[in-house]
């Protein structure tokens, strides 16, 4: 039969186990304490029949058998848990509180001066009636004249106690073992409600739910840890998905165009070509430049979705202030050939740690986007350099129209072309893309207002790629 759910959550098993090793702990504390108060117990026992004995035999070594014969008849008139018996050699009784002893008479070859230890049961009644058997220790011992002197103890007190601390320590773990178990199907219905919840959104999301959220209590404790991060990871993969579907309608809104006119240059190109007026080979060199431009668009999307789905691939620790001193000596001449005044200031020892090829494309980016959008006689800066944090900066600052305040966080997205943008060629992927790198390096990407306006130019814009600096040195 199969067992209820509850009974089969890993808190409960664990509760079980805890409590089978709590109560093997307890019986075997339960067992020393037992023992240790049965041996402590009879130890003082034995201690306190010898001292007895001992007084015993003294009063008989110097006064003789008439004066421990009147000893033992005062202790026992006065009473307490002493039991005498002094016997004549023949072992007839010569007085005591009990009738005989109740050892084992001597063997014939045993020494006339040894003491013999033993424990035994005594048969009383109590208050009622009733026929109890208490537990004892006594000694026997042949005195010089050939006398037997026996001396006992009753211990049922001490044992009636160790009964009861027995019964109090098995009561209070009965009790610990039940609220224990109590204690563990409560926590385990917590559990499994907190469990349900959790199952019931994968079940949403497997359904294709992406809006399904794990709801938080708010304590603190590793359940709450978990649905933060279920829920933080829907929330990427819900962004995901609607990056996937933005992207998706943005590619054929944007290839729509250019397919457009590709379609009609062919048709153009197949007309003029039928009526002898242009040649194919011209009508197939413009195809091929719309398709190389669409080529380049996909390419870019799939840079940037590699990005986000797996980091940066095969990162290694370089010296960045190389790759920016070879990006704005590759940069430079584009620059001349607008008319604008290009510069870099580059510090040495950059130590990053990343993907070589795509720190340039990004590079690469932020630099052509500098130059295209800066009029002629404006100026570009190229800057990497360290940041006061520890941080590698790379920095492009021109004095071009600039991007508005509220349009600098809506640029980074894909296929965003401002209004002041749509003249120039691009498909709105380049800020991306950098940001994308950006993040897969674990750095960011900032927009902030150029130099201003000045002689008619500005207000400019600055955007910095910021990287965290290597943590280990490069690989020889």
């Amino acid at each position: 039969m199969k067992l209820p759910s509850l009974f089969r959550r890993t808190p409960f098993r664990l509760t079980l186990l805890f409590l089978a090793l709590f109560a093997a702990t307890a019986s075997a504390v339960l067992a020393y304490v037992y023992v240790a108060s049965a041996s402590e117990a009879r130890a003082r026992a034995e201690a306190s029949v010898k001292a007895e004995v001992e007084g015993l035999t003294a009063v008989y070594r110097t006064r003789g058998r008439d004066a421990l014969n009147q000893v033992l008849v005062e202790r026992t008139l006065k009473g307490g848990p002493y039991l005498y018996l002094l016997m004549a050699p023949d072992r007839s009784v010569i007085t005591g509180n009990v009738s005989e002893s109740p050892l084992d008479p001597p063997k014939a070859d045993a020494p006339p001066s040894t003491a013999r230890w033993d424990d035994f049961r005594l048969t009383d009644t109590d208050e009622d009636g009733r026929v109890r058997r208490r537990g004892a220790i006594g000694v026997e011992m042949t005195l010089s004249g050939g006398e037997h002197l026996f001396v006992g103890e009753d211990i049922g007190d001490i044992e009636a106690y160790l009964a009861r601390l027995t019964q109090a320590l098995w009561g209070a773990m009965i009790m610990v073992l039940l609220l224990g178990v109590g204690g563990g199907l409560w926590i385990s219905r917590g559990v499994e409600r907190a469990m349900g919840g959790l199952n019931r959104v994968v079940t949403a999301v497997q359904e294709g739910d992406l809006k399904a959220r794990v709801p938080i209590r708010h304590s603190g404790d590793e359940l709450d840890e978990l649905g933060e991060g279920l829920n933080g990871m829907l929330d990427r993969l819900e962004g995901s998905m609607a990056s996937i579907r933005h992207a998706g309608d943005a590619i054929a809104h944007d290839l729509r165009t250019p397919l457009n006119r590709m379609k009609a240059k062919m048709e153009v190109a197949l007309i003029d070509a039928e009526a002898g007026r242009t040649s194919g080979v011209d009508a197939l060199s413009v195809a091929l430049d719309e398709a190389d431009a669409l080529l380049k668009t996909f390419n870019t999307v799939l840079a940037i979705a590699r990005l986000q789905a797996g980091g940066a691939p095969d990162p290694k620790v370089f010296d960045a202030a190389d790759l920016a001193a070879d990006m704005a000596e590759l940069y430079e001449p584009a620059g001349e050939d607008k008319g604008l005044e290009f510069a870099a200031e580059i510090e040495k020892g950059l130590m990053i740690e990343g993907n070589q090829p795509f720190l340039a494309q990004a590079l690469a980016n932020l630099i052509d986007n500098a130059i295209k959008y800066t009029p002629e006689g404006g100026a570009v800066m190229f800057r990497a350099r360290r940041r006061s944090s520890g941080d590698v900066e790379f920095s492009v600052t021109d004095n071009g129209p600039g991007v508005p305040d509220e349009d600098r966080e809506r640029v980074l997205q894909r296929f965003v072309r401002l209004d002041n943008s749509r003249t120039e060629p691009g498909s709105g992927l380049g800020l991306s893309l950098v940001t994308a790198v950006a993040e897969a390096h674990g750095g960011r990407i900032q927009l902030d207002e150029g130099p201003g306006v000045y002689d008619g130019r500005g207000p400019g814009l600055r955007v910095a790629l910021i990287l965290p600096a290597a943590s280990r040195t490069p690989e020889a």
